[in-house]
């Protein structure tokens, strides 16, 4: 008995181990995914000046279906086959996916670097609201001070961007809300066992797809992408052949770090990601402008986007130790101590 029981303890304690690793390690993956696609859609957008983000936005769906369908057919990932129940299953996130890609793209294009991570803070409230709403999740006073902090140093530093672009703005804004409506979406969409990640990826970008395309090829958008003239040069082919690719992988990361963590935990990686995207786009890009202002409003900000990391990451750990169950790595939907 002793000894069944001292398995039994070893067993929980590589199962905690092996959380707290994936929880740890899908954050730390989608915060370099993350940095590294917004390098390059910025070097695509900005510095070839490509005229269209949609554009963009359908070459990474495209990479998306691809690589998935090539996969399933080679048994390498496994969801389930298209019936009439999918679009039922996967609605909205096929909306907010799309939403999410054209306005983050379109708000690359329009702002610098560093204004368009510190707008993109107001995530992090949003998705506290979202999840208190429709999940139905309440938060410590820590983790709300943490947030307002992180909306005042954000409202600090627009306020004084001497490049304000009324329409960057707007397509930031609205960045905002679908990562937030989509983070929290798809943690209820990943409990769904015919699904699962690759299945929520895939139908995603398959149902979008094309009503985009004609959306795109309604407006003239298409065009003004086929006829440009930088498909002539290897070099932009490449970073748009790398865009597309970081699109899926960066999806994937969303998905996994979701999986292992809650949205709110998602939302808080983004922040900790921008740090390095903040100071790197004061350098590279060419197109920040400093003002004390606005560089004390960007540190703030990302101050209390830390402590808020840290609040969050040191809760959840204590839940490993005080709940050492391995449900968690498969029922993403309990309750976390950041969500009570």
């Amino acid at each position: 008995m002793e000894t069944k029981e001292t398995e039994r303890k070893m067993t929980l304690n590589d199962d905690i181990k092996h959380t707290k690793f994936m929880k740890f390690f899908s954050a730390l993956f989608y915060a370099c995914c993350s940095f590294f696609i917004i390098v390059v859609n910025k070097c695509i957008l900005t510095q070839y000046k490509f005229p269209s983000f949609m554009f963009l936005g359908i070459g990474q769906m495209t990479a998306t279906i691809i690589i998935l369908f090539v996969a399933k057919m080679n048994k390498v990932v496994h969801f389930q086959d298209f019936d009439k129940s999918i679009p039922g299953k996967i609605f909205p996130l096929p909306l907010l996916y799309v939403g999410n890609h054209v306005t983050g793209l379109g708000g690359t294009k329009k702002l610098s670097l560093p204004m368009f991570t510190v707008l993109r803070k107001f995530t992090i409230l949003l998705t506290m609201i979202m999840e208190s709403r429709i999940l139905r999740k309440t938060f410590p006073s820590s983790l709300v001070f943490s947030v307002l902090a992180i909306v005042l140093g954000a409202l600090v530093a627009a306020s004084s961007d001497l490049s304000f672009n009324a329409e960057g703005y707007t397509f930031v804004l609205l960045n905002d809300v679908f990562t937030a409506a989509s983070g929290v979406y798809t943690k209820k969409k990943l409990g769904m066992e015919d699904l699962g990640k690759y299945g929520v990826l895939f139908y995603n970008a398959f149902i979008i797809i094309i009503p985009t395309v004609l959306v795109s090829a309604y407006t003239g958008d298409l065009q003004k992408a086929l006829a440009f003239e930088g498909w002539l040069s290897f070099t932009f082919i490449f970073y748009f052949l790398l865009s597309c690719i970081m699109g899926f992988i960066l999806m994937y990361s969303i998905i996994l770090c979701s999986f292992y963590n809650t949205a709110l935990t998602t939302t808080v990686v983004g922040a900790i990601k921008n740090v390095a995207v903040m100071y790197i786009g004061m350098f590279v890009g060419g197109d920040y402008i400093f003002s004390w202002t606005n560089f004390i409003g960007l540190n703030i900000c990302i101050s209390a986007g830390l402590m808020y990391s840290y609040i969050t990451f040191s809760s959840s750990s204590s839940e490993a130790n005080v709940k050492p169950s391995p449900d968690t790595t498969i029922h993403i939907t309990d309750d976390h101590p950041e969500n009570t």
